[in-house]
């Protein structure tokens, strides 16, 4: 199994979608089975749907297709409010059930393009939807779970001959091939690997990756960030480990803290972190977690804050290179002027964070006042 790198972790923008007809055709039944893998543009109303929005259907000519939210975004349309396509869905389409349950129960089983016509699933769709949810080809997704299961044997005591075989490898030499991809060493020159376990959650801004080892959370970026291979790379070098998706309570976790955050009801995380850094990176970092939920601070003060005022660009390239979004709140950081500035995320998500923010925080006062009288 290979890691998440730059060659195996393509982003949607770089993949083809369906033909033209095949999604116009899944459109207008509105077939939920394509949820995920292109979103819908109508022009003559400027929204952009999920392909199994129940609304009335516009003309075919009157259609765009997108591979990714961002891109129906910064082409100016609005999100639909009946299909509500920035909204999270956690469940996978129920065409696809069957083959998860398979990967889950079974992760050492290698599943080639006949199994999965005999399972009735089109190879070319499968492959789609595991670009457009988690960046994958289907086959790394697979390598990348059987890795992880023998990492995690051999962490928890297996024997390396059991564990290679459990976890559906061949050969030794197999397993070190996949070993030497994602570690960039043999078995032999470690006696216990770290590993950086990954997830992907699912928000209303869009699906993010989050990786995680024994001491914190060490990375949350959304999928669509286009330094997420240079993060990728930074958190191997950082942490001299591989990157395999994989179950980890502290991805258990953040992903229930950040529902809670977007549901306006968290202003403050409790999951640990860990983000080594430069030495000046590491003290931006540490400031941008002083900044108060639901205010905003500019790079000027962050730099006075470090003792450093004219320092106000590296604190705007610290403040970019920040590998946890949203935890460590990097979108607190506007210019001077009061005007966003920039954002690795985009500044549409960035305007909605704080939006939420400045939201919750009234409510909440609105509410404690309601109560003391």
């Amino acid at each position: 199994m290979t890691p998440m790198d730059a060659t195996e972790f393509p982003l949607l923008e770089g993949l083809p979608l369906p033909p033209r007809k095949e999604m116009e055709r899944a459109f207008l039944r509105g077939d939920a089975s394509y949820d995920g893998v292109f979103y819908t543009g109508v022009t003559t109303t400027g929204i952009f749907c999920r392909p199994s929005c129940s609304a009335r259907k516009p003309k075919r000519e009157n259609v765009e297709f997108f591979g990714t939210v961002k891109q129906a975004v910064f082409s100016g349309y609005r999100a639909c409010l009946r299909c509500r396509p920035l909204e999270s869905r956690d469940d996978h389409p129920p065409w696809l059930a069957d083959l998860m349950a398979r990967l889950e129960t079974e992760p050492g089983e290698r599943i080639r393009e006949s199994d999965l016509v005999k399972m009735q699933l089109d190879p070319a769709r499968v492959r789609r939807y595991f670009a457009s949810r988690y960046g994958l080809t289907f086959n790394a997704y697979c390598r990348a779970r059987r890795l992880a299961v023998a990492l995690d044997a051999i962490k928890h005591g297996a024997r390396v001959d059991d564990a290679v075989f459990d976890a559906g490898y061949e050969s030794h030499s197999g397993f070190r091939e996949a070993f030497g991809k994602a570690f960039g060493a043999t078995p032999g020159s470690t006696t216990q690997p770290g590993v950086i376990h990954l997830g992907w959650i699912d928000t209303p801004l869009g699906p993010m990756i989050a990786g995680a080892c024994d001491a914190g959370v060490v990375l949350l970026e959304f999928t669509d960030r286009r330094m997420l291979e240079v993060q990728f790379a930074a958190v191997r070098r950082r942490f001299s480990s591989g990157l395999v998706p994989a179950d980890h309570q502290h991805l258990r976790a953040l992903k229930a803290e950040l529902a809670a955050y977007f549901e306006g009801t968290l202003t403050e995380f409790a999951v640990p972190v860990v983000v080594p850094g430069t030495p000046f990176e590491e003290r931006v970092w540490a400031e941008l977690l002083k900044i108060p939920y639901g205010e905003t601070r500019s790079y000027q003060d962050v730099a006075v804050a470090l003792g450093s005022k004219a320092a106000v660009r590296a604190v705007g390239r610290a403040n970019g290179m920040n590998r946890i979004a949203i935890v460590v709140p990097c979108h607190r950081v506007v210019n001077k002027s009061g005007e966003l500035g920039g954002y690795g995320g985009g500044l549409w998500r960035k305007r909605r964070l704080l939006h939420l923010e400045v939201s919750a925080r009234r409510r909440s006062r609105s509410a404690s006042t309601a109560t003391a009288r």
